[in-house]
């Protein structure tokens, strides 16, 4: 696993370059909406190219679960050009605007014994507000993810404090626990989670979850501090450090059959459970990667410093 870690460490950290200099240069016609009218950009784009491309020179055998695919791209040739650039310059060579999709479409593989599942930029609209999102990127084996980081530009070391820099890339690898490090590289530190935090994690999209049973939830576990609202996986890595006790994803009752995509968990969820936390489903199971491109027998999300998950699931039961 030593050089799976590390080129994993590499993909994210080149990706995560490429994504914020996507975002210091961003235009309108950086971002279109996808069919289901969420946004894609072309630091997604970009982020999926790099990492896939990373991932097949290394294990060419390997399958990538990934969330984008090129198409948009191929009806796109403003956007196609300015994807082939960015990719360009934080690629090795000049790789072509068709090698960039075949890249990309390197993440259309299918669930299997061994593969790796990404997201590119998980929180595509914090990306684009200039808030929280996290590159995402797990290796699952059997079924059970066995390495997952979280690259998160801009989250500052210190949750609270301000002067603390912006930058972070947690690392978890199965029985060796859960690491932090700055983008800079210039810091590393193991994390664990709090007993002592008693805060939640939650979207900031509303439609993403069920936030007034949230805010039901914790009055019941006697969580008064307000919740941390923070797009993407993010949530998962404030959670692991410890700034946070509970991230709960309650499906909306709009969407109740809704079910999560793997790569918007997987790599989080070995974060918390190698920082010493818990992840299940909002009915106590266990996650299940082996199902899809979707976890079709899981229900929301519950991650916690292990201490209240319980107590939380049993609020979850009477909250019906």
């Amino acid at each position: 696993m030593i050089l799976e870690r590390r080129l994993a460490m590499s993909a994210v950290f080149n990706a995560a370059q490429l994504c914020q200099q996507v975002r210091a240069d961003m235009v309108k016609a950086d971002a279109v909406e996808k069919a289901d009218r969420s946004p894609v950009t072309v630091a997604d784009f970009g982020s999926q190219a790099l990492i896939c491309q990373a991932i097949r020179e290394v294990f060419p055998e390997d399958i990538i679960v990934a969330e984008e695919d090129s198409q948009a791209l191929q009806e796109n040739p403003q956007l196609m050009a300015r994807v082939t650039g960015y990719v360009n310059r934080f690629a090795v060579g000049q790789p072509s605007a068709e090698t960039v999709c075949d890249w990309i479409d390197q993440g259309n593989g299918q669930v299997g014994e061994r593969f790796w599942t990404l997201d590119p930029i998980d929180g595509t609209k914090g990306f684009l507000r200039g808030d929280q999102y996290a590159i995402a990127l797990a290796l699952i084996v059997d079924g059970e993810v066995k390495l997952g980081l979280l690259g998160c530009p801009n989250l500052t070391q210190k949750l609270d404090d301000p002067r603390s820099q912006p930058g972070c890339l947690f690392v978890a690898q199965r029985g060796v626990g859960t690491r932090m490090l700055s983008l800079d590289a210039q810091s590393s530190e193991e994390v664990r989670i709090s007993h002592t935090t008693h805060r939640f994690a939650e979207s900031v999209e509303s439609s993403h979850s069920d936030l007034d049973a949230h805010a039901q939830i914790a009055q019941q576990v006697g969580i008064v501090e307000p919740p941390i609202r923070m797009d993407s996986q993010v949530k998962y890595g404030v959670l692991a450090r410890g700034e946070a006790s509970v991230y709960i994803r309650l499906p909306n009752p709009m969407t109740p059959d809704y079910r999560e995509c793997i790569w918007d968990h997987a790599a989080g969820l070995i974060v918390v459970e190698e920082a010493g936390g818990v992840v299940t489903d909002v009915d106590g199971r266990k996650l299940d990667f082996s199902q899809g491109r979707r976890m079709t027998d899981n229900r929301g999300i519950l991650a916690t410093n292990g201490e209240l998950h319980s107590q939380v699931l049993e609020c979850i039961r009477r909250c019906g």
